[in-house]
């Protein structure tokens, strides 16, 4: 097998700034991150509860978003008492931020009220875990992670976990060892699958970076700031990608903008010294997304209609509640006794496309996919577990249940985000997007009053018709009938014909006997 190599391209646009990640030159992330956003997944906030409702047993929490952020009672964290006693004293001005030595509070019940905690008015550190999506408002919770390269801090615990993904015991080990060793009180750690073969230097780098920013935002605290107000924000979308996959099997980042270039350079220098050298500045004039093809794989890979090798093809379409994705052979039938293996190749291939476009669109929530029917259990057991193995390289969690009696099988994937959506599409050239054009019948009529126009007020006499092919060869069909010998009796001037096959249908215009545009 190939090895895997990764490109990372981010360019500055009217749009804000777009990212697109390729695995073998092949598009399979692609963001656009607004200039105007302002509220992210991680951002750590002090927030005021505005309410707090009994029967949903959760509370709504103003931020600053337009909607008030939903912080339900499981969200709060086994910690919150220890959580809410320091923010208390910081707030009286009885603590100076000295966290270690905090004494921690007894751990909340899973199935407590969250009315005997919050009440409408309080201060409260929250952290978006979802952003604002359609008419909702963040998602938040207030068990409090900051997430590294290699690590991510939990404040408020004592536990070292590692990543399910790191496998070999004895790394799993040795990575426990050196953070139960570094890590101090009141902190608790998880690897991240990043840190497999890290050094205890790497390690202990990461660790400081984080521990800063938890600093940071208790030392923001201690300035007597008024919710709502942020306290840490998270990086840009370009730098969150580079913590969370950036590794050997990356070959290059290019970036169009000096200030974007002078951001990326710093941060991979800080993460990565030994790749700084990969980071690229794109000075042609030619786009970057076009240089590189980007853009030609970002328009053929969104739209309801993806085409699959061979003809076939998926349609992807959402509903209010769910995704729903139907496998299409398209034109390649086979006979009877091929038709079972026919139908298992193309959704295999389907669904490593299928897996490929959740990732790209940063698609969330429930996902149905209709795949073509299957009457073996043994192919339909190899489709299951090739689906699921497809994604298990998706970074968002998923879940991906056994085939239905139907032959249906259900994604779930971590919703945190809008999904991206691009428009593919263009205005038509006969309607100009409005749906509606002039009846081809009234084409001719057309034609046949600036022939008029040109002969007697121009008084050009030798002209040529540049039209679609279906309306020159109408003019000319029928010899004697023809339009084009009506014309010549009624006008006395004979017009040349030239078919434009890049013509819509009701577009047009004459050329002199020099070929020169005639301006009506």
């Amino acid at each position: 097998m190939d090895e895997m190599t990764k490109d990372l391209f981010i360019s500055k646009s009217p749009k804000g700034v777009e990212i697109a990640l390729l695995e073998n030159k092949k598009l399979i992330e692609y963001y656009i991150e607004q200039s105007n956003k302002q509220f992210s997944v991680g951002d750590i906030y002090l927030g005021r509860v505005k309410k707090v409702n009994p029967g949903l047993n959760a509370a709504f929490v103003d931020i600053g978003h337009e909607k008030d952020g939903f912080l339900h009672y499981l969200d709060l964290g086994t910690h919150f008492n220890s959580l809410n006693a320091l923010l208390k004293k910081i707030s009286e001005g009885k603590s100076k931020g000295k966290f270690n030595s905090l004494e921690l509070s007894d751990e909340i019940s899973k199935d407590g009220k969250i009315s005997s905690l919050l009440t409408k008015g309080q201060n409260i550190l929250v952290q978006i875990v979802k952003e604002p999506i359609s008419t909702k408002g963040p998602r938040l919770t207030s068990e409090i992670s900051i997430p590294g390269r290699l690590i991510v801090l939990v404040p408020f615990n004592d536990n070292v976990s590692i990543s399910k993904k790191i496998s070999v015991a004895e790394e799993r080990k040795r990575l426990k060892d050196i953070m139960s060793g570094l890590k101090t009180k009141n902190f608790g750690i998880i690897v991240r699958t990043a840190a497999e073969g890290s050094t205890f230097q790497e390690l202990q780098a990461d660790l400081l970076d984080v521990m800063q920013k938890w600093n940071d935002t208790l030392n923001s605290l201690l300035k007597s700031i008024q919710p709502p107000q942020v306290l840490l924000q998270e990086l840009s979308r370009s730098n969150t990608l580079l913590r969370d996959i950036l590794n050997d099997s990356f070959e290059s980042v290019i970036v169009d903008d000096k200030t974007m270039f002078d951001e990326v350079s710093a941060y991979i220098h800080q993460i990565s010294p030994d790749k700084k050298d990969i980071v690229k500045w794109h000075k042609a004039k030619n786009p970057l997304f076009e240089s590189f093809d980007v853009d030609k794989q970002i328009r053929s890979s969104f739209g309801r209609t993806i085409t699959i090798a061979g003809g076939a093809y998926i349609i992807i379409e959402k509903t209010e509640a769910l995704w729903v994705i139907d496998v299409n052979s398209g034109n390649r039938v086979k006979h009877d006794k091929e038709q079972e293996e026919s139908a298992l190749k193309i959704n295999l291939e389907a669904a490593a496309e299928i897996a490929r476009q959740l990732r790209l669109r940063d698609i969330g929530g429930i996902i149905v996919i209709d795949f073509i029917d299957l009457r073996d259990s043994g192919n339909r057991k190899v489709l299951f577990d090739a689906m699921r193995t497809l994604m298990k390289a998706d970074r968002a969690k998923n879940t991906v249940l056994p085939p239905s009696k139907f032959g249906l099988i259900q994604v779930t994937r971590q919703r945190v985000r809008t999904e991206t959506i691009v428009n593919t599409s263009e205005s038509c050239a006969t309607c100009n997007g409005t749906g509606f054009s002039r009846p081809a019948i009234l084409v001719c009529d057309d034609i046949e009053l600036n022939l008029k126009l040109i002969y007697n007020d121009l008084n050009i006499k030798k002209l040529t018709l540049h039209a679609h092919p279906f309306v020159t060869s109408y003019i000319s069909t029928g010899i004697l009938n023809s339009l084009r010998w009506k014309w010549l009796m009624k006008l006395g001037v004979w017009i040349g014909l030239e078919p434009e096959n890049g013509f819509a249908l009701h577009e047009y215009h004459f050329t002199n006997k020099s070929g020169d545009k005639i301006l009506l």
